[in-house]
């Protein structure tokens, strides 16, 4: 049994918004990337992962524990950042940890000290008073602070410099290493590439793919840079190509979906000095599922 699943969730709220029939699972000791813009489902999803939200068809497990059923069981033990967190008026950090320990009905404040030199907090500090950034790392060593087996990350390192977010991502591949089982939501693409094992990406509430990040990289799109013999071959060749290519110089760039057949017939034809096939990173494997549709409302 797989330690979360989603099972056939559907949240239907009118005019193409929530989430339809949305199934995906991830095994213990994965980080799990789910993906997809604003508004797509995604934080409908957690929402119902938490157990905030009762599902209208379908079921979320986690644990083996019904999300809605016995979620003061399963948030007990649970590590989670919400999209926008939410404090409470007049504490300071120190304050809101320890509100949340007692919330749990734990002491789980054993990894404080940790996570405050990792992340350079004050907890002193009133909540209020602070910056976004400073909000947001309370909010993460609120979530891992009880060193829990599971964590459900919605946007966790929004408002964080590039300093943090590097260590935030060092925190997450150490979690990995020792066993833990981590859904994160990311605007990130390099932080997701960086930790993720699998990747599932939504669109207007249905899973659009499902797949190892190599795998999803493999697949459809491909970017190629052919080195000519000369500028004039690269345009002809491009002129040809009728694919998207642009050219720089004696190189020609091309983009090519699926079909390898066009490309490796010019090849034959021009003089060609050499053939690379760059990375493709993840964002521009999840534009090509949206394109310039935004994928809908939550």
């Amino acid at each position: 049994m797989s330690l979360i699943s989603v099972q056939n969730l559907t949240r239907d709220y009118g005019r193409g918004r929530g989430v339809f029939d949305l199934s995906f699972s991830i095994e213990e000791g994965e980080v799990f990337g789910f993906l997809g813009p604003n508004g797509a489902g995604k934080t409908t999803t957690i929402r119902h992962l938490m157990g905030f939200l009762e599902p209208r068809q379908g079921k979320c497990s986690i644990k083996g524990y019904d999300c809605w059923q016995q979620r003061p069981v399963i948030q007990s033990d649970l590590g989670y950042i919400p999209g926008e967190i939410a404090f409470l008026n007049g504490m300071k950090g120190g304050d809101f940890l320890a509100f949340i320990a007692r919330y749990r009905g734990k002491n789980g404040l054993d990894r404080i000290d940790e996570l405050v030199d990792r992340f350079e907090v004050d907890l002193s500090e009133p909540l209020k008073k602070m910056s976004k950034g400073s909000r947001q790392k309370v909010g993460i060593i609120a979530a891992f602070m009880h060193d829990p087996a599971v964590l459900i990350l919605d946007e966790p390192s929004s408002g964080l410099d590039p300093l943090m977010q590097n260590r935030f991502v060092d925190l997450i591949l150490e979690e990995k290493k020792r066993g833990k089982t981590v859904l994160l939501s990311s605007h990130m693409f390099e932080e997701v590439e960086r930790t993720c094992d699998r990747v599932a990406i939504i669109r207007k509430g249905r899973l659009a793919a499902e797949d190892d990040i190599d795998i999803l990289k493999q697949n459809r799109l491909r970017r190629y840079r052919l080195p000519m013999a000369s500028e004039e071959a690269a345009r002809a060749f491009a002129s040809e190509y009728n694919g998207e290519s642009k050219v720089r110089g004696p190189i020609v760039e091309l983009k090519v979906f699926d079909d390898l057949k066009e490309m490796t017939q010019l090849m034959a034809r021009y003089p060609l000095e050499n053939l690379s096939a760059p990375d493709l990173s993840l964002e521009e494997i999840f534009l090509q599922y949206y394109g310039d549709d935004g994928g809908g409302e939550s």
